[in-house]
């Protein structure tokens, strides 16, 4: 090494340490492939069969983007095709059931846990399934895929196939419908931002679709005229020059488990003989028009309207109950507060009524001397559809050295957004650690000049304590 060099090596660390603010960072935001517009649950692989000549309207003539939650895999189902059974006939079927959905291109496919149950008693169906652990599924797919309307079998006895089955996923859909926004329900779904490879916390994000529709396997479908809006099964689709019918019979074809004979029997019919099959109300596979009923509207509008009439892509508020909310989700400013499992508490206290359940009076913990500090921010935003630009500034003790986390970032259109920053704590001596008073690290966040926010923690530097 040159002589130079050397000097300037030793100059260099001579120097007093500064940590340089970062260049401006986009923060992402949620994945958008796999939003949706429609989120289809259903019980059983075929049972999206349904619904499909609906479907095929809105995908291929309303470019609407589908995908389909079934809660079982189909193991008790017969096998008219092979002679497989149980699990590896439900194995089967899944790849059936995707590639049923492939055919309308909905690829965006998922299976919940629930077991096939051959009753039609919904509770039997609701306890063979583990009704909480999958409604905690389909609550973490409906926050994934962010649908604008949500469709599913009809909870209720009728007379007609009247399958418990059907009826569960239509009561974990309503569930799901009712709770994947609040920010209470489920909340290690919403744990925000933390460390790259954290297996367990999904940092997603509240979602509450604006509208609920059923469709039913009740024998008299006469009955449910009016209750929502009506599509003609037979109307020619302007871009694939197809009845949806006939789109919806091509996309029925790989459940050859359950309907072999019938598919083997149509595949070798004409266009005109199909035709005539459909015409044939004792033997028509869909009724005409088929009638969607209407469980739930956020955004008004009469039973019949069009499944997305008065519908507005992206995020609407729930409406809570008073005292649900936590006072940062209801501001009409944005606002930065203190994420993780502090804020998880503010909205536990909010929800259950526990305004008077003590807490520390500043946001506090204890770590271990020399290990890194997490310290997790949430900032709530407004209505804007402009990205938030904000800046991060960090005051801690001396010795302490902020790793991650500070300067400026561009925050996606959302609600609310989870950052997080970083910050090494000094290695300290037994004698010192005697001595040890809690610090406090104070994160000022602005955005445009303007404080959105100071977020306190007081930290007590420890021999030893629990990772965070």
């Amino acid at each position: 090494m040159k002589l130079s060099s050397i000097v300037l090596a030793a100059l260099l660390l001579c120097m007093p340490v500064r940590i340089w603010p970062q260049e401006n960072r986009s923060v992402r935001g949620a994945d958008d492939r796999f939003k949706v517009d429609i989120l289809v649950v259903v019980a059983h692989p075929d049972d999206e069969g349904g619904v499909t000549p609906y479907l095929a309207r809105a995908i291929y003539d309303e470019h609407k983007r589908v995908a389909v939650v079934f809660g079982t895999r189909g193991g008790s189902g017969v096998n008219e095709y092979g002679r497989e059974h149980g699990p590896a006939m439900a194995n089967i079927r899944e790849i059936e059931a995707r590639q049923a959905c492939a055919e309308l291109g909905i690829s965006n496919v998922w299976f919940l846990d629930g077991k096939d149950t051959a009753s039609q008693n919904v509770l039997n169906s609701l306890a063979s399934w583990g009704h909480g652990a999958n409604l905690e599924k389909l609550v973490g797919l409906v926050r994934l895929t962010r649908p604008e309307v949500m469709i599913s079998w009809l909870p209720g006895v009728f007379i007609g196939e009247n399958h418990g089955d059907h009826q569960a996923s239509g009561v974990l859909a309503t569930e799901a419908f009712d709770i994947a926004g609040d920010s209470a329900a489920f909340p290690a779904q919403l744990a925000g931002d933390s460390k790259r490879l954290e297996p367990s916390l999904e940092n997603l994000q509240p979602w509450q679709p604006k509208k609920i529709f059923y469709f039913s396997d009740a024998q008299d479908e006469k009955q449910f005229v009016g209750k929502g809006p009506a599509y003609s099964v037979k109307q020619v689709s302007p871009s694939q020059k197809k009845p949806y019918w006939r789109l919806a019979m091509d996309a029925a074809l790989p459940h050859r488990t359950q309907f072999s004979g019938e598919i083997e029997r149509i595949s070798h019919l004409s266009d005109t003989q199909l035709e005539s099959i459909m015409n044939d109300p004792n033997a028509a596979w869909w009724t005409e028009p088929q009638t969607l009923i209407l469980g739930k509207s956020l955004v008004g509008g009469a039973p019949t309207d069009d499944v997305f009439a008065n519908v507005t892509p992206g995020s609407v508020l729930r409406e809570e109950p008073a005292g649900k909310k936590s006072k940062h989700e209801d501001s009409p400013q944005p606002q930065a507060v203190l994420g993780g499992p502090w804020l998880f508490y503010t909205r536990f206290r909010a929800a259950h009524g526990l305004a008077n359940l003590p807490q520390a009076s500043t946001p506090e913990i204890g770590v271990k001397a020399g290990s890194t500090l997490w310290v997790p921010l949430v900032v709530f935003q407004t209505s804007s559809n402009n990205p938030l630009r904000v800046t991060l500034k960090t005051e801690a003790p001396d010795g302490w050295k902020v790793l991650s986390g500070q300067g400026d970032f561009e925050l996606p259109v959302e609600t609310s957004t989870a950052l997080h920053m970083e910050i090494d704590t000094p290695a300290l001596s037994a004698e010192e650690l005697k001595k040890a008073a809690p610090q406090e690290v104070t994160i000022h966040v602005t955005s445009a000049g303007k404080r959105l926010g100071d977020v306190r923690v007081r930290v007590l530097l420890r021999p030893n304590a629990l990772p965070q």
